[in-house]
């Protein structure tokens, strides 16, 4: 490259980096929409700015979420390997967070979003442990099941807050409102992922999550006591959705019709049948929700 002055090589790298920040965040865009059908279609209701800083936190989490269920243990990684792996994630990550640049395409995307919307280490480091206690632990306790959560869901909710409420003023007492109404959807979410999987996590991936749960003995005394959490969960964060900003409030409303709708199939579910079938929404019954967000209606 020939650059003929101080200014030439200011505006060169200037493109350059546009570039290569734009490259990021279209990759960060493919994963969301490849690989949640549900996560995705909400995300197109956010307006442009925040359906990206979206898009480049759910490619992170994705991307941690492959190396302890995916391709790594498929590729053949061993605990160790796959802890050592995600280890050099957090840690690129945070590297990323502080300079603004990475050479992983998803870690750079998500280090953009961190520095515009104020996500800190205080948010990714509980996500990652969560996920190295994937690596080991096969079953919970009361406490670390609510620490697990914590980690794998609710501080997603919260980074989430973090881009919806990016460049908009809140009193101390909404943001807090906001911080709880998130953590509880993310709950919501996780809990219904993990209620939907039962089968799978256990018979797959040797996990299970929930205290105490025995999916040999599990009854449909178990399964109504779980929907109803989620249930609970569901019920606060829905009070907070009507105060978010327009940029995300039809996104944020979708999302939580489409895991309640899934909350109820499970509900209606034989427990017997929960334990052999993974329990989804339909196409259709996900377009009539997504034209109900659209026209500001929930369901």
């Amino acid at each position: 490259m020939n650059l003929n002055s101080p200014l030439d090589a200011v505006r060169a790298q200037s493109t350059q980096s546009a570039l290569y920040d734009s490259v990021a965040e279209e990759t960060a865009g493919i994963m969301i929409h490849r690989y949640s059908t549900s996560f995705g279609l909400a995300s197109r209701l956010l307006r442009k700015g925040v359906r990206g800083d979206v898009a480049n936190i759910y490619a992170l989490v994705r991307l941690a979420d492959e190396i302890v269920d995916g391709v790594a243990s498929e590729a053949g990684a061993d605990a160790a390997e796959t802890r050592r792996l995600l280890d050099e994630l957090e840690t690129e990550t945070e590297r990323a967070m502080a300079s603004g640049y990475s050479t992983n395409l998803v870690v750079h995307a998500f280090a953009l979003s961190a520095r515009r919307t104020g996500i800190e280490p205080v948010l990714t480091r509980p996500f990652f442990e969560s996920m190295r206690v994937d690596i080991t632990e096969v079953s919970h306790t009361p406490e670390s099941f609510d620490g697990y959560v914590y980690g794998s869901a609710e501080v997603v909710g919260l980074m989430c807050l973090r881009a919806f409420l990016r460049d908009v003023a809140v009193s101390p007492e909404q943001d807090a409102r906001f911080v709880h109404g998130a953590r509880r959807l993310g709950a919501a979410f996780q809990k219904v992922n993990f209620l939907r999987d039962l089968s799978s996590d256990v018979d797959a991936l040797g996990r299970s999550y929930f205290p105490g749960l025995d999916i040999a003995t599990f009854t449909e005394e178990d399964k109504a006591r779980l929907v109803a959490d989620i249930k609970a969960d569901l019920a606060i964060s829905a009070t907070i959705v009507p105060e978010l900003p327009a940029s995300s409030r039809r996104a944020v409303a979708l999302a939580q019709s489409l895991f309640a709708a899934l909350n109820r199939r499970i509900e209606r579910t034989p427990a017997s049948e929960l334990k052999e079938t993974r329990v989804s929404v339909p196409t259709l019954v996900k377009a009539r929700l997504a034209l109900a967000a659209l026209m500001g209606r929930t369901s």
